[in-house]
């Protein structure tokens, strides 16, 4: 793969990431390597799990307690990365995660599992709290649409490597005689490992990078948090309507159809590289028809087709609908990061960003549990409908609230 900062020109152009800042580029391009170990873990734990025993409630509450982790840190991690800067805590977060996801690798005792998913979401609520705010800090509002589109689709390039691992364990199990557990285990090592490199990667690329914390007399005296509630309020309908179905999917899959991880791993892994192209659509479409119009109309076509899943009875369309409900939900992902940066003081982003994941996740991670709960009780479609209720609200308060307001410096 050929690094940010060194593509041909052309190819930069054509897809509009040339106005990017070379560093950002980079550290954009470093966060890759965590993505592939991250995005087999989620297979690992949703689908490879119930495999060996593990209930679907269990699922449920893995994931769940990964997001109130996130939940009650990044509170104090934001007003930590607004007031003392977020290159420290940015390799914090690179270096607690990856030690947290190989505990799986070795048990399935709820003692060690429920806190590796606890310091991995303490690591992730670090990360949150850091991320969105170096990429605006080091852009402009031209840039900035830009930026967040080049994270999000390497980024889900690289998850979307990690599903498709699975798809390759029925061959190598053939060609070795390895048996399925002790691939499944191995592949986690090793996706993992590449985790490991992540803070060696940001460590080098943020050394010369100084940040600019104005001191406690410097700083505004109030602050209009208005704008911030609003926007995270609606926001969070969706992470209310999401944990019901969305991280349970290859759950689903394999209660609803006995489809197994070695294919819904894969088709979360296809969904990721469907959501990598359709971001590159996001920017121009933000720059079209605005921010907030871009984000309703990519959301609103999303619902359609996740309402259409409860009523499918053939695997092979549930798939397809799948795909194109995950390539338009999140195509208004880097819109709406970007679109948040933007209405909001440079002295609150990181904050921002925590208080943002914080009403994302809470209602999140309850509402996954009781979607496993559902799953579990042989309810397999009523999480879809209660999704659905939840979406529509939000996009609907969304438009009606923001339908006016631009995003500034």
């Amino acid at each position: 793969m050929e690094s940010a900062g060194t593509e041909p020109p052309s190819v930069r152009r054509r897809l509009g990431f040339s106005e990017i800042p070379r560093k950002v580029r980079r550290i954009v391009l470093a966060n890759v390597l965590g993505g592939v170990g991250f995005g087999y873990l989620y297979v690992f734990i949703g689908a490879y799990l119930p495999q060996v025993g593990v209930g679907a409630e269990v699922v449920g509450l893995l994931f769940g307690a990964q997001g109130v982790s996130i939940v009650l840190s990044a509170i104090p991690l934001g007003i930590y990365s607004d007031r003392r800067g977020r290159k420290g805590l940015l390799l914090i977060a690179s270096v607690i995660v990856p030690p947290s996801v190989l505990v799986f690798a070795f048990t399935t005792d709820l003692w060690w599992l429920v806190p590796a998913s606890v310091v991995a979401g303490i690591g992730e609520g670090a990360f949150l709290s850091t991320w969105n705010a170096i990429i605006a800090d080091q852009t402009t509002v031209e840039q900035r649409n830009a930026a967040f589109s080049l994270s999000f689709i390497l980024n889900n390039v690289a998850v979307g490597a990690g599903f498709a691992l699975p798809l390759a364990f029925p061959a190598l199990q053939a060609a070795t005689g390895i048996d399925s557990h002790t691939i499944h285990i191995g592949a986690l090592v090793v996706t993992d490992a590449f985790g490991f490199l992540m803070p060696i990667a940001f460590y080098l690329l943020l050394r010369g990078y100084r940040e600019s914390v104005r001191p406690r007399e410097a700083r505004p005296k109030t602050m209009d948090w208005r704008p911030l509630l609003k926007f995270s309020g609606i926001n969070g309908l969706i992470g209310l309507g999401a944990g019901f179905f969305i991280p349970l999917v290859a759950t689903w899959m394999l209660l609803k159809f006995a489809v197994q991880d070695t294919w819904s791993g894969p088709l979360l892994a296809l969904a990721n590289v469907t959501i990598g192209i359709a971001a590159i659509g996001s920017t121009p479409l933000a720059k079209r028809y605005g921010p907030v119009r871009a984000i309703v109309m990519a959301q609103g076509l999303s619902t359609a087709f996740m309402l259409s899943l409860a009523f499918t009875t053939n695997a092979v369309l549930a798939g397809g609908l799948y795909l194109v409900r995950a390539a338009l939900m999140n195509m208004s992902a880097p819109i709406g990061d970007s679109f948040l940066m933007g209405i909001i003081t440079p002295e609150q982003r990181g904050l921002a960003s925590a208080v943002n994941s914080i009403i994302w996740r809470l209602p999140n991670s309850v509402t996954t549990v009781l979607g496993g709960i559902l799953m579990a009780a042989g309810y397999y479609d009523l999480p879809i409908l209660l999704a659905t209720a939840f979406y529509v609200t939000s996009i609907s308060l969304f438009f009606t609230v923001f339908r006016n307001v631009l995003p500034s410096g």
